[in-house]
């Protein structure tokens, strides 16, 4: 079976690649803007004849699309996440019409939870911030094109290679360098936010299964770890980890990102039942493994 992947150099997309690498008789290639990609593909800027002449080439029996933009300009990110998904979908109707088409979405794409609520594949998707909207355009764009297509709504994936972009990262990068000073004090924003975080090697878990999956999939489905935890408690705990023994002050002022959804968490019930997948890992697998990449990474 040959799997294209795209953004497969990315932080969701090694995780995914080595895991569809383990298949049996699967043949991975690498797609995206790297310069060691088998594959070059910028689905942001790439004109859909010249996508679709790259995927002839590459003549895939599924494509996983892992790549877009957590941050950056509006244009980037409507680039990124809504006309990236767009193309490639015009792309593979002209050139591999019968792929199977994995793409991740967001839980963003859903916008503020109920507390106490976990959220469902039907539930209507109401995004407050424009990373959650462009997201959303993506998954439209890939849910109605007609294609043997399926969107995996990913809550907040943890775990080894968290970049810097993202909370459990930048934490782990602030602790790393504080070390082990009792005087150190790391300021924070407002930690009383609730997430879904579900580590990232699961996440992988639930793509291979559903480039695998025989027969037509739900055109959506949630991935998480299905319980909402406090950001406060991710934090609390790598600082454990860590050895931390310096001082964590956090103010009320935090991104405007977590002010305007402060609860989330996905219902994991259909991915259950049309995947056979649940989260295999706790948030101290995935915070431990964060932890133990991080330092190796460090000189």
């Amino acid at each position: 079976m040959r799997i294209l992947v795209l953004g497969a150099t990315g932080y969701l997309g090694r995780h995914v690649a080595a895991r569809l690498g383990a298949l049996p008789g699967a043949r991975i290639l690498a797609a995206g803007r790297s310069p060691t990609a088998e594959f070059g593909v910028d689905l942001a800027a790439d004109p859909v004849e010249r996508l679709a002449k790259t995927l002839a080439a590459a003549a895939p029996d599924a494509v996983v699309n892992c790549a877009g933009a957590t941050g950056g300009a509006p244009v980037t990110l409507a680039e990124a996440n809504a006309r990236g998904p767009a193309a490639l979908c015009a792309a593979l109707r002209e050139a591999a019409p019968t792929a199977r088409l994995v793409h991740l979405g967001s839980a963003a794409e859903y916008g503020p939870g109920v507390p106490g609520t976990p959220v469902t594949e039907s539930a209507p998707a109401r995004p407050v911030t424009l990373y959650g909207a462009t997201k959303l355009a993506g998954t439209l764009a890939i849910t109605t094109s007609a294609l043997d297509g399926v969107v995996l709504r990913v809550g907040n994936p943890v775990g080894p290679g968290a970049p810097m972009a993202s909370l459990p990262g930048r934490m782990a990068a602030l602790l790393r360098s504080a070390g082990r000073d009792p005087g150190a004090v790391l300021r924070l924003g407002d930690l009383s936010a609730h997430r879904d975080l579900v580590d990232v090697r699961d996440v992988a878990e639930a793509v291979a299964l559903a480039v695998a999956a025989p027969g037509q999939l739900p055109p959506v489905l949630n991935i998480g770890a299905g319980r909402a935890v406090a950001v406060r408690e991710l934090v609390n705990s790598l600082a454990r980890l860590a050895g931390f023994r310096g001082r964590l002050e956090e103010s009320a002022c935090g991104s405007a990102r977590s002010a305007q959804v402060s609860w989330q968490c996905s219902d994991i019930s259909v991915a259950a039942r049309s995947l056979g997948w649940r989260p295999a890992r706790t948030l101290d697998d995935a915070l431990t493994a964060l932890w133990s990449a991080a330092g190796e990474r460090v000189p």
